[in-house]
């Protein structure tokens, strides 16, 4: 491949698949996998992550879906990768945080020199759970800011975890050298958006609600704030009804700046090819369009972002 990729909305989680739960667990049925992979809701896929996240029982498991990550995106072309890590679920499941870390870092070290991927972390918290845990987790981050941390963000529920609750764990993060990020917009509406933007966030992960609000659409262009578009995620969650109604190509036709990226390739079964292929098949994107999308994801990465 030409030219390396980018990808700026991936969870190390949701890169399990089928396969990787069942290396992970070999006693779980292949019968219940299957059923856990079926779901047709964002419910259903909260269920099939806590599913997985189950079965990370420690650091030698984390590393296995490390290596397993970085060599399924250099087969990829993908040369650059912002990854988020759960961190909320770790404290969640009272699980040692520094020594995951430390597995996961010795990991990326050893498999890169294999799989030659740039990674660089954002960990994230559990809105749902609350402005007390999402604090708790931006003190945790702080502390990793010289070690491969980049960025601090929220993913989960976000109808009932708005983003203004977290207003000061965002100011905290950001005081201690963290970029910004949060979901929103992919269950909730622009509301949703735009309080995440209120607390700081420079990328939204998502933000596919945008599109309902015209003068949303018009902030995000004149601001040039990006967007981390998943369109297969989207699809699989129920987020859109189908790939028909998928704002991606309006959002682009209105001048935001989108990116393409998997979101969980395990579990919603795709790649960043196929991210690209649907744009450029499904919604009339031309190379030239495409080239912009690739070109957003360079600009708008936190590390050494690329004119």
């Amino acid at each position: 491949m030409d030219k390396l990729l980018t990808e700026l909305h991936l969870h190390l989680e949701g890169t399990v698949d089928r396969e990787t739960v069942r290396l992970l667990d070999p006693r779980v049925p292949q019968e219940l996998v299957d059923a856990v992979w079926g779901f047709t809701s964002f419910d259903g896929f909260l269920n099939c992550f806590k599913f997985v996240a189950q079965r990370l029982r420690g650091p030698d498991d984390y590393a296995l879906i490390t290596r397993r990550m970085m060599e399924a995106l250099h087969k990829q072309g993908v040369g650059y990768a912002e990854v988020t890590l759960a961190a909320g679920v770790i404290l969640w499941r009272q699980l040692e945080f520094n020594d995951v870390w430390r597995a996961i870092r010795a990991t990326q070290a050893d498999a890169a020199r294999e799989f030659p991927v740039e990674i660089w972390w954002n960990l994230d918290a559990i809105r749902q759970f609350g402005p007390d845990h999402v604090m708790e987790v931006a003190q945790l981050v702080a502390k990793y800011v010289d070690d491969g941390a980049i960025s601090f963000g929220v993913g989960g529920d976000e109808i009932r975890g708005p983003a203004l609750e977290f207003r000061d764990a965002y100011k905290y993060a950001r005081d201690a050298g963290l970029r910004l990020t949060a979901h929103a917009g992919e269950t909730g509406g622009p509301d949703s958006v735009w309080g995440a933007l209120e607390i700081g966030a420079e990328r939204i992960g998502h933000g596919i609600a945008s599109i309902q609000d015209a003068k949303l659409v018009r902030h995000l262009a004149d601001n040039q704030i990006p967007l981390e578009i998943c369109i297969t995620s989207n699809v699989k969650t129920g987020a859109v009804d189908s790939l028909d109604v998928h704002p991606v190509r309006r959002l682009f036709d209105a001048g935001v700046p989108i990116t393409l990226n998997t979101d969980d390739p395990g579990m919603f079964e795709c790649d960043l090819a196929g991210e690209f292929r649907l744009a450029r098949e499904r919604f009339g994107f031309s190379e030239a369009e495409l080239d912009a999308v690739r070109r957003n994801a360079a600009k708008f990465r936190f590390r050494n972002p690329q004119a």
